[in-house]
């Protein structure tokens, strides 16, 4: 175990202050950096390095792939490094830069979280993990400790010492997020992170870890069998993606792209049924509507019932209000495809023809009656030609893929 104290200079670069928070594997240090004249972040994995030259260049590939892994919801890496500790063991470092913000470990120690505020960070969590997978990049320590959440929202931390998807597994992980197949020694695999994604999702909404277990030997001896257990107070859906996410079976976990998408559909559906209560409150005319199906309760407590409105009061709104509500959704949901393509990072190596490209087959699907399925098809199948040929960014197609979904979710909408 590495050890460092305030005033212990990294590097004969970095000058460590104090600490502002640690996790299963790390301690992120406030520093300065006496090169650049800056504060900076430091994060240093208190488990030493092997002194063997394979960990060690292992480790430095790994560092260098996910500085290049750039997107706007993981914290950019400025330098990584080695250091020899005083009782000398071998310790990495990650710089990043310093930002104002509070972890969310600390953000749940106050309570838990909504669960439409749990579902909003979830869904930026599970993008950002998408978008690594998709460059074939494996966190490996997804928890409440690396997500820090700013005033341009959530960041996941800790991208500068991930591994590559199949590379041998090692022991760093906290362990209440540490999935069970990594205690059989089995590959580093995407599916550790969604593992991890659940427990956090379950941690925010619920307050606590799904297992009380808080350290290696622990989770080795609790060796579970029985079903992950199931949030309560949230939608079934939620209820049932968490669950899946917390899969013994890595093969029966959903891909992070997948949980970012039913996230995503989450809120929306609980925005319908709120929608839903405001037109029956006024009168339009209403049938009896249990929402047992759709949030899960604790047992023995009754679920609400409220009131929803039948097919003929939505049908007697005006025919031009059914219209721009409707609209307006499609028209919001285009409007992030066209501003994921065109404004954020991920995307800005994408080519102006390739992007004229992608906007006309777009259009083109949404305005061709009775084509709009198959042309949406056609430009999944576009996007992925273009992945193969070069031409768009692998993060890039992950991230309009899931706002094709989104499209696809503003269309079926009644």
């Amino acid at each position: 175990m590495t050890r460092h104290e305030p005033g212990d200079l990294l590097a004969r670069r970095y000058l460590l202050l104090d600490p502002l928070a640690s996790g299963g594997m790390s301690v992120i240090w406030r520093a300065f950096d006496q090169s650049l004249q800056r504060m900076v972040a430091v994060k240093v994995l208190t488990s030493s390095l092997q002194t063997g030259l394979g960990d060690r260049a292992r480790a430095r590939t790994e560092a260098r792939a996910a500085a290049r892994f750039i997107h706007p919801d993981a914290i950019e890496i400025y330098d990584y490094g080695e250091a020899v500790t005083c009782n000398g063991a071998v310790a990495a470092f990650v710089v990043m830069p310093l930002l104002d913000g509070t972890p969310l470990a600390e953000r749940i120690s106050g309570g838990p979280l909504p669960w439409a505020e749990a579902a909003s960070i979830g869904v930026r969590m599970a993008r950002v993990l998408a978008a690594g997978h998709a460059r074939g990049l494996v966190h490996r320590d997804v928890t409440a400790e690396n997500v820090l959440l700013t005033a341009d929202g959530p960041k996941l931390l800790d991208f500068g010492i991930a591994a590559w998807a199949g590379d041998p597994d090692d022991d760093r992980g906290t362990p209440p997020y540490v999935a069970p197949e990594r205690l059989d020694g089995a590959p580093t695999h995407p599916a550790v992170d969604v593992y991890a994604l659940g427990v956090l999702l379950f941690t925010m909404i619920a307050g606590r870890t799904p297992y009380p277990e808080t350290t290696w030997e622990q989770i080795e001896a609790a060796r579970r069998t029985s079903p992950p257990p199931r949030l309560t107070g949230v939608p079934h859906s939620v209820a049932s993606l968490c669950q899946r996410c917390l899969a013994h079976d890595p093969a029966r976990r959903p891909a992070a792209a997948e949980v970012a998408d039913a996230l995503t559909a989450a809120p929306k559906l609980g925005k319908r049924v709120r929608r839903g209560l405001a037109i029956a409150g006024a009168g339009v005319g209403a049938v009896v509507l249990s929402v047992l199906a759709w949030f899960e309760y604790p047992p023995g407590e009754p679920a609400p019932v409220v009131t929803a409105p039948t097919p003929s009061a939505t049908a007697s709104l005006p025919a031009i209000e059914r219209s721009q509500v409707e609209g307006h959704t499609i028209r919001q949901a285009v409007d992030g495809f066209h501003a994921t393509l065109e404004e954020t990072r991920v995307c800005e190596a994408t080519g102006g023809d390739v992007a004229l490209d992608i906007k006309q087959v777009l259009r083109g699907a949404l305005v061709t009656p009775g084509k709009e399925e198959s042309g949406l098809v056609g430009l999944r199948r576009k996007l992925a030609d273009r992945e193969r040929e070069g031409r768009l960014d692998p993060a890039c197609r992950v991230e309009l893929e899931i706002r094709l979904n989104e499209i696809t979710a503003a269309r079926r909408q009644p």
